[in-house]
């Protein structure tokens, strides 16, 4: 039996408010992982567990999708649409991936609120593993995902991030105390 031979997807890093963003494109320019450069090792084994081994060749990204981001990052929140992504995983995740960008920029979704959307209302840890499986950050907005109490939960990049992310998107998060009152 011989071996699959490996993937191999170009990387490029992209300097972002929040950090150095490392884009992973595959020989067609679409985006196949976008993570952060201090969760590299992160990164590579979710490429890893996705599409086996993968060699990581340095090339510079497409012009559109760095163009794409960047706009993003200045307040252009729509673009994130016009970015071309394509993901490997499970029937299950490409389902949770493909939900989250159809929740709207500016606005978040409890964790078991997408899976009843997804009609599997018990699923609510299937999609937060799903959504914690994602290579693909930003663009598939997995820091949209909150917990049931309006808490920020896991988020691979780190919760500043996920904070930065949501807040730059004009989600207005409520402190900590009045969650606590909220949920009593």
């Amino acid at each position: 039996m011989t071996a699959k031979p490996p993937e191999t997807f170009a990387i490029d890093r992209l300097q972002t408010p929040i950090g150095v963003a490392l884009l992973v494109t595959d020989a067609e320019g679409i985006l196949r992982a976008l993570d952060w450069a201090d969760y590299a090792p992160r990164m590579k084994e979710l490429l890893r567990l996705h599409y086996g081994t993968v060699v990581l060749l340095e090339a510079q990204a497409p012009g559109d999708l760095v163009n794409a981001l960047s706009a993003y990052f200045k307040g252009d929140l729509d673009r994130l649409g016009t970015i071309k992504w394509r993901v490997a995983g499970t029937p299950f995740q490409q389902k949770v991936w493909n939900a989250l960008p159809k929740i709207p920029a500016g606005t978040t979704m409890t964790y078991g609120a997408l899976a009843l959307r997804l009609d599997a209302p018990n699923a609510m840890r299937a999609v937060g593993h799903a959504n914690g499986s994602n290579p693909i950050s930003v663009v598939v907005p997995c820091h949209r995902l909150i917990g049931a109490n309006g808490a920020l939960v896991k988020y691979g990049g780190g919760l500043s991030r996920k904070r930065w992310l949501l807040e730059h998107e004009g989600v207005v998060l409520q402190p900590a105390a009045a969650r606590r009152i909220v949920a009593a």
